[in-house]
């Protein structure tokens, strides 16, 4: 039995992939191709999963009224965490653009469905948390994907989930990851956001590795 014929990819290809991907807050408004956001979905549905659960679920914001809802919950969240920094560090977090929920053409929200019975439990009796993980992968994939074509993608975590859950009506069971913001960067960028504006540098890999 033959599997799957699999051609070797160019790993520097693969790095500049890696290293491309952003964190974008600043979109363009025109509107992305329908075959590119169905295209996403099924990368991201190749994702991992802990006994092939597949937990993640993806619910898309078509309203514009549920769009501004969410973007002022999300305003309001921001001024309150900006009250933890004081004098340089507080006028640099407030100069810092945190989402871009009023401009990005798609907008979803990403849970993990918790209550699935999907996978029948394997590898989630011990570890439950194991489906979140999973999830985190399947928004990882969904976000490389998402610049081989192009389009930036930012993850919006500053929030309440329980606001945003009433706001959605969602299932009890379904624990929510954040907001994910899709479509064209305003411009390409060869470093991060926070890094350029000093928030943080990023660490050398080595700094990450223990050994015992």
């Amino acid at each position: 039995m033959s599997g799957p014929a699999i051609t070797p990819i160019d790993s520097a290809a693969f790095e500049a992939l890696v290293r491309a991907r952003r964190d974008v807050r600043h979109f363009r408004t025109d509107p992305l191709d329908e075959s590119d956001v169905e295209w996403l979905l099924s990368m991201a549905h190749r994702a991992p999963s802990v006994g092939l659960s597949q937990p993640w679920r993806f619910v898309r914001i078509e309203t514009a009224g549920l769009r501004e809802r969410l973007a002022r919950h999300v305003d309001a969240q921001v001024s309150a965490a900006g009250e933890a920094y004081e004098g340089d560090q507080d006028r640099l977090y407030r100069s810092l653009k945190l989402h871009g929920l009023r401009e990005a053409p798609v907008l979803f929200a990403v849970y993990c469905d918790d209550g699935t019975e999907t996978g029948h439990h394997l590898g989630a009796v011990t570890m439950p948390e194991a489906r979140r993980y999973s999830c985190v992968m399947a928004v990882h994939t969904l976000w490389l994907a998402a610049r081989t074509r192009g389009i930036g993608m930012g993850w919006v975590s500053i929030m309440e989930s329980e606001d945003v859950d009433a706001m959605l009506d969602i299932p009890a069971n379904w624990a929510c990851l954040g907001l994910l913001c899709l479509g064209r960067p305003e411009s390409e960028e060869d470093a991060p956001e926070l890094e350029r504006r000093g928030w943080e540098q990023r660490t050398g890999w080595r700094s990450v590795v223990m050994k015992r």
